[in-house]
């Protein structure tokens, strides 16, 4: 970051009289603040004023970077937490079934984990406007720890009912994290940057999988055996519990000022009732969402067979994690393209869609004829989990799972550019949020069972 954009970080603001701070710029130039129709019990809060320090922008040597209270940090925080909690599960969900042989009774956790992410998610925006988007964050990091916690527990002594419980609770953790990482992913950053913030989020969210890939490759690079050792759990227990403990280090939305001078939409605490009622009334007057409710069902149909019919019962041990930690990094990739293609400012955000619209179709029909021609050569009741990395005929299959990868993330970050392209205000992006994570869940919870 550069001196100007110190300056630019030093623009006077004024309140505008609705309690929304912005600077003194064209209204074509600055964020849209106002919406159509105000939800029940809805009233915007005055934007605050932090203490100094929160808005003294970092130096670290020539270099300067955006201060504690901008999108841009809590952006970084954020996903972080995401890079040790949900990114670290994704790592030991890559390894099919978690890791174990037996992929029965982890399925059965999925399960109860997607089923009860399904209910949690839809309402998931209403509890995280009731109690602060860090005390949601933080809750939900924690049932990631348990989650391993109880694998962990399940290589000793098989507890198939801690297991589901722990699947269970998961399934309500995940679904108030995910609603407020969402929330802010999407209500944080100036429209101009949405796609960028979303590719952002998402490359560091699957390096938690590239990197969290890398410990049980490191721990059984020279094992050909089906399932992952006790050091691979703690190791991943402690992860996690760094990451639900950064929430913490979270500033509250009313504090954030953004580089042009301008407030987030930050909703006074409601009460349960009118939050209820303010999440109905999201449905009935920004219909428009529903249209999107088979594309949140479909975002992540595919992971059950992509981690348990194609890695889990294909590879071994080691070629598994190789084939996971290649996994996350094209999503990496495919979060970065499409980060850029969704923001191109030369194109009107209408152009914008129906061309990534349309790239999604094409990329859907070209990886999934393949993977069709692949799974063709085999099933699950025939093959036996011994594939290696050594082995010939290896290498179309890696490509082929790295495409899904890539295809994973891109699907995703157009849904929620797609979403954050619909409002500005953080209460209504919490329950488009959490009406996605539910939905996208009921999905999951069918094609683990």
């Amino acid at each position: 970051m550069t001196s100007e954009d110190e300056k630019e970080y030093s623009k006077p603001i004024h309140d505008n009289g609705d309690g929304i701070i912005a600077t003194k710029e064209p209204a074509s130039q600055q964020l849209a603040q106002t919406q159509p129709r105000q939800l029940a019990g809805e009233d915007v809060v005055p934007s605050v004023e932090g203490k100094p320090w929160m808005y003294k922008p970092i130096k670290i040597g020539r270099w300067t970077f955006p201060w504690y209270a901008s999108p841009e940090t809590q952006l970084l925080m954020v996903s972080f937490v995401c890079f040790l909690c949900p990114g670290m599960y994704n790592a030991v969900s890559g390894l099919g079934g978690g890791g174990q042989v037996n992929f029965r009774d982890v399925n059965n956790a999925n399960t109860a984990l997607y089923s009860t992410f399904s209910v949690v998610g839809f309402f998931a925006g209403s509890i995280a406007n009731k109690i602060g988007l860090k005390l949601t964050l933080s809750f939900g990091g924690f049932g990631y720890f348990l989650y391993v916690a109880s694998l962990l527990s399940y290589n000793h002594n098989q507890n198939v009912g801690f297991l589901v419980f722990a699947g269970a609770l998961l399934g309500v953790c995940a679904g108030l994290l995910w609603c407020a990482q969402g929330a802010i992913m999407m209500s944080y950053p100036l429209e101009s940057q949405k796609g960028s913030f979303i590719a952002f989020f998402w490359i560091i969210f699957n390096l938690g999988g590239v990197i969290g890939s890398l410990v049980p490759l490191g721990q059984n690079i020279h094992s050909t055996a089906g399932e992952v050792n006790d050091g691979t759990y703690i190791a991943f227990m402690i992860l996690m519990a760094i990451g639900f403990v950064l929430a913490w280090g979270l500033s509250d939305s009313k504090y954030i000022k953004r580089k042009d001078g301008s407030r987030v939409i930050t909703i006074k605490q409601p009460t349960w009732k009118t939050e209820i009622m303010g999440l109905f009334e999201t449905l009935r007057y920004d219909h428009y969402i529903i249209l999107l409710f088979p594309m949140f069902l479909a975002s992540n149909w595919f992971t059950a067979y992509q981690f348990n019919a194609v890695n889990g019962s294909y590879f071994n041990i080691r070629t598994r994690s190789l084939n996971s930690l290649l996994y996350w990094l094209s999503q990496m990739i495919g979060a970065f393209v499409f980060g850029q293609l969704l923001d191109l400012k030369f194109l009107s955000r209408t152009m914008r869609a129906k061309l990534n619209l349309g790239l999604l179709f094409a990329l859907t029909m070209g990886i999934w004829g393949g993977g069709y021609a692949f799974q063709r050569g085999y099933d699950r009741q025939s093959v036996k989990p011994d594939m290696d990395w050594s082995s010939p005929g290896y290498v179309g299959p890696m490509f082929l799972y790295m495409f899904y990868g890539f295809y994973d993330a891109s699907f995703q970050t157009c849904t929620y550019w797609f979403m954050g392209s619909l409002s500005n205000n953080s209460r209504k992006l919490a329950n488009f949020a959490g009406f996605y994570k539910g939905i996208q869940s009921v999905g999951q919870a069918i094609t683990w069972r």
